[in-house]
Formats: structure tokens, C-alpha cells, sequence
């Protein structure tokens, strides 16, 4: 775990954007039931908090990426527009938005600013799951005939020791490279060293991440 990742997590800990159940477990909108809640939006009230994340985030688009890989920043409706906006002012790059789907009046757009045809993207995004959305998201820029090659988040939902890394699969099956601050292993790591949570809710995590689609029935929630 570098320095980086750790701070970013404790960051992510402390602010409660990353929250673990106590009475009840969280319920997602697909019916999921959870131990743990992430909202990186949450972040974004905590000013020092802010500034340290989305700096490090430029950081690492010139460094891991390369600012002469980058013609345009793009965020995700919705949580990943407030990051990109940070990230493509302080690389000095030109912004773009972009909807999960086309608006249904006006011009009927997915995409919100200027992108112009064989540009290269950096999509900006708070968080990555499975990488669907963000394939969603390059349905949008494919069809205005430019192309993401990279995607840059906070928090990926994957780990090394659980061999957990769908989203950074995903994306590279369409050629997109995916650079992130922190991930589960350096969340769990924190949260246990620095007591923001118990062991037991440790393992409460780890189950849930082996087996998200039933840890609900099998702690009895259901």
C-alpha cells in the first residue's frame, strides 16, 4: 500500500464517504443488500480533503498517463463531472460531460461541450464497479468519433488479495487503461489499523465482496 493509497483511504474513512452499516445494512437501488456504502460526492464537502484527491489526481494523469495522451477530460454524469472539472483545470485541458443516455428534448444529446472527431479522452470518475458504465459512457464519445483511453477514479472496488479487478478487465478488453487512487485492500488495511472499523466488520466486507449477490440472505436480511 503506497502513501498515497493509504491516505486517500483514511480520507475516504474519515469523511464517512465510505461508511459500514452498524444497525442496518444499506440497500442499493438493484436490490443489493451491503455491509458498506461508498459516495465519493460526500467528499467533496471537505475542502482540504478535496483539494489533496483531485491534485493527486492531476498528478497522476500527467504522470501515469501523460498530458500529450490527453486532448480532452470528460466526467460522467453525475459524480464524476464535479472531479473532472477539478482535474481538466488544474491540467489545463479542455472539459467535456457526458449523460448515460442521449437527453430526450432539444438537440436529444449525450454529450455536453465540444469534442471533435480522433480527439483522445481521459474519462474522470469518482468511482469504478464493473466498468459498465463507463463503457456506456464510450458508447457517447465513440459516436461522436473520438475515443477514451483512459479512465482516472478515486476508489476502484477491486483487490489484489481477492483477486477482484472486473472493471480494469472490462475496460481493457476496449483498449482503456484504468489509473485509480485507492481500492479495497487499502481500504480494509486502514479502516482495521486505524479502528474505523471492527474485525468482524472486516470480514463482514470481505464476504461481500466474494459473494455480493447473496451476502444478504446468508447474514439473514433477506
Amino acid at each position: 500500500m503506497s502513501e498515497v493509497s493509504k491516505k486517500v483511504a483514511e480520507m475516504l474513512l474519515a469523511t464517512e464517504s465510505i461508511a459500514v452499516y452498524k444497525d442496518k445494512p444499506f440497500v442499493f437501488v438493484s436490490g443489493r443488500i451491503s455491509p458498506v456504502y461508498i459516495d465519493c460526492r460526500k467528499l467533496l464537502s471537505f475542502a482540504p480533503q478535496r483539494e489533496y484527491i483531485v491534485t493527486t489526481l492531476a498528478k497522476k494523469a500527467e504522470t501515469d498517463i501523460g498530458l500529450d495522451h490527453i486532448d480532452v477530460v470528460a466526467g460522467g454524469e453525475t459524480a464524476g463531472i464535479p472531479y473532472a472539472s477539478f482535474v481538466s483545470h488544474l491540467i489545463r485541458k479542455p472539459m467535456i460531460y457526458i449523460r448515460k443516455q442521449p437527453k430526450g428534448y432539444g438537440g436529444t444529446k449525450q454529450i455536453e461541450g465540444i469534442l471533435e472527431p480522433g480527439k483522445r479522452v481521459m474519462l474522470v470518475e469518482d468511482l469504478i464497479t464493473d466498468g459498465l458504465s463507463k463503457l456506456r459512457f464510450n458508447i457517447g464519445i465513440r459516436g461522436a468519433g473520438a475515443k477514451m483511453t483512459s479512465c482516472l477514479c478515486v476508489f476502484d472496488y477491486a483487490s489484489d488479495r481477492l483477486n477482484l479487478h472486473e472493471g480494469k478487465i472490462n475496460l481493457a478488453k476496449n483498449d482503456i487503461a484504468l489509473h485509480v487512487l485507492a481500492n479495497w485492500d487499502d481500504v480494509l488495511d486502514t479502516g482495521l489499523s486505524k479502528s474505523y472499523f471492527s474485525a468482524e466488520s472486516s470480514k463482514q466486507i470481505i464476504d461481500f465482496l466474494k459473494d455480493p449477490e447473496n451476502w444478504g440472505r446468508k447474514m439473514g436480511f433477506v
